[in-house]
């Protein structure tokens, strides 16, 4: 039996998947970031979950497993370098390949894990924890976010106008400074007491 999986490249921001479209096949990241988020009818939209090397996307499990085309959207966050393993090479691995199978398995069980933290940002948490568990987890080695509110509000599941005036209540409190096209953290124990809200 040959082994069809072939590697991939692709810069960042390619759009990889999108809603209705068919799955290709397993993407198995060896470096970079694919940013999975879901749109609906009103056209607000939210990140999902990204997948990183070593990650499952739940879309494409869902669409192999099923047969089913993507509900939502994947777009390389940053270059990214991997193998695509086709739908046919996926199930004959999984049937046949323990170590192949342990390694989907445990992958889609951490990203449900992943899922219900994210169900619990959103209808349980307050917005000012989540939007301050945003901050931490984007902000770079010298504490800047490079995001703006528009895209605050995709990663929070929320409105621009409302990060817009939360982000400006942080500013006022001395937690966050704006700059151009994002902010710099300045009080990372202030943000990380409201994030454990």
């Amino acid at each position: 039996m040959s082994d069809l999986r072939r590697r991939i490249a692709f810069p960042k921001g390619t759009t990889l998947f999108q809603p209705g479209q068919a799955c290709p096949g397993l993407v198995l990241l060896d470096k970079g970031t694919i940013r999975v988020t879901l749109t609906a009818a009103n056209g607000r939209e939210v990140v999902l979950y990204r997948v990183s090397p070593g990650d499952m996307c739940l879309q494409t499990f869902a669409c192999l497993v099923e047969g089913r085309s993507y509900s939502a959207e994947g777009v390389a966050e940053t270059d990214l370098e991997g193998e695509l393993v086709p739908p046919d090479q996926f199930r004959t691995r999984l049937e046949g390949d323990p170590d192949f199978r342990t390694l989907v398995f445990s992958a889609v069980a951490n990203r449900f894990g992943e899922y219900e933290r994210l169900i619990e940002d959103v209808a349980l948490t307050g917005f000012d924890a989540r939007l301050a568990r945003v901050l931490l987890r984007l902000a770079d080695p010298a504490g800047e976010v490079h995001a703006a509110h528009s895209a605050l509000a995709v990663e929070t599941a929320s409105g621009r106008a409302f990060v817009s005036r939360r982000m400006a209540e942080f500013v006022r409190r001395g937690l966050v400074e704006q700059l151009r096209g994002g902010v710099r953290i300045t009080d990372r124990a202030g943000l990380e007491r409201i994030a454990a809200d």
